[in-house]
């Protein structure tokens, strides 16, 4: 796409990084057709191509309009249009790059910039755990909405985090809203990895990945949070300290690893953090990466035999593990090879489920078109679970359906016993 750059952009690092992003796109319009918001609304500016196009005019400087604004509000940067482009257009960074800089030239309703402030610091503030427990003593009395956005308690289980010491030890990050909202998933984590002889450590600095201050144009702020985690994670990955040295960075939800495996991205203008992130994105991986060498040493260990290991699971691959990671195929196969009885929906299992960090929140009338959408797709499956791998995908489906919502790695702690 031929891009003629206005003079305040040209000599900008994002300016350039765009340009070379939009030369790549070649109209063909592939996009439109994996693009979830313009499966429902149908309007060209809210897909792919029509987004770049309004990304362009406002980098060659054209006026910025609200209009400008709201669409690109509305792309839920779930990246199904990557995985269709032919030409390798980077949309998810483009976004990025257009939100921030139409955001410095538009200013939101006020109703708007409060929640937005609220999402991004309430959400990775010490006093989200505590707010989350006072909202779950009294969830019977909240009303539906809001009823939606605090998950039941945890049992007893979610506390039982692993003793035992093993040779091999990798990094987990815990994430922000992740111990607070549904805790069973890292402490099921640490479990499976223990049976298959891995030891899992937690630094206790590191915190919200940075997607969150990210995704809402904080962009100072979620490079902050880059290099807090790495500043938590490095004796650890430098072999440091008394617990040994990691092999790996393992994250259980995907939308904190397509974030940290973009660190090296992120930082690589930053003169005293970019080999380091670089370092970090390279050891990170998503807990299913793990999977096809646990698979030998976890089988002899599962309760049931392998036709029986659980009930028949849907499987919900979410859009920042097949298409942000580029990771598919893996978690179905290596849990079939445990045997599991995994399926994904027939039609539309490459579609978001609406949930995208705090899109469901900043956009709820899309987020649950697409949610029941999604769950409409897995009914015919007949499935006794949901499972899933990213923690915003399995809150906001389980809102609308009464079959429970799973990480996939519970489900394979529960088969272990």
């Amino acid at each position: 796409m031929q891009t003629n750059l206005a003079a305040e952009f040209k000599t900008t690092r994002e300016g350039q990084e765009a340009e070379a992003i939009l030369r790549k796109c070649v109209h063909c319009g592939f996009c439109t057709a994996t693009c979830p918001t313009y499966q429902l609304l149908g309007d060209e500016l809210d897909g792919p191509r029509g987004r770049i196009y309004l990304m362009k005019q406002v980098l060659e400087g054209a006026p910025v309009t609200r209009s400008t604004q709201q669409h690109l509000d509305r792309c839920l940067t779930c990246r199904n249009c990557e995985s269709t482009c032919p030409s390798g257009v980077q949309y998810g960074h483009l976004v990025d790059i257009g939100r921030r800089i139409v955001d410095e030239r538009v200013e939101r309703p006020k109703g708007e910039r409060a929640l937005r402030w609220l999402l991004k610091e309430g959400l990775t503030s010490p006093l989200f755990g505590p707010a989350m427990k006072l909202g779950q003593m009294v969830r019977p009395l909240l009303p539906a909405a809001l009823k939606h956005k605090v998950p039941a308690k945890a049992g007893a289980r979610a506390k039982a985090w692993p003793t035992r010491e093993h040779p091999r030890k990798v990094l987990l990050l815990l994430g922000c809203v992740q111990p607070a909202m549904m805790p069973n998933i890292n402490s099921a984590t640490a479990r499976v990895l223990d049976a298959a002889g891995i030891q899992t450590l937690v630094a206790d600095d590191a915190g919200c990945c940075g997607a969150i201050r990210t995704h809402l144009n904080d962009h100072a702020g979620g490079l902050a949070d880059m290099r807090r985690n790495i500043d938590a994670w490095w004796p650890l990955i430098d072999g440091l300290t008394s617990q040994g040295k990691v092999e790996a960075i393992v994250m259980n939800a995907s939308g904190c690893g397509v974030t940290v495996k973009e660190y090296g991205h992120a930082l690589a203008h930053d003169p005293d953090y970019a080999e380091k992130a670089r370092r970090v994105s390279e050891l990170t991986r998503d807990l299913s990466e793990l999977l096809p060498e646990l698979v030998p040493v976890l089988k002899p260990q599962l309760r049931t035999r392998a036709g029986s290991a659980a009930a028949r699971i849907a499987f919900h691959p979410p859009c920042t593990l097949q298409h942000g990671q580029q990771l598919r195929g893996g978690v179905e196969t290596q849990l079939g090879a445990l045997g599991f009885d995994v399926q994904l929906a027939a039609t539309e299992s490459h579609l978001c489920c609406g949930s995208a960090g705090t899109y469901s929140v900043l956009q709820p009338e899309l987020a649950y078109r697409l949610r029941d959408r999604k769950l409409e797709n897995l009914a015919p499956l007949d499935a006794e679970v949901i499972a899933s791998a990213n923690i915003g995908c399995i809150q906001h489906l389980q809102t609308g359906t009464t079959t429970p919502v799973k990480h996939w790695v519970e489900v394979l702690d529960e088969a272990l016993g």
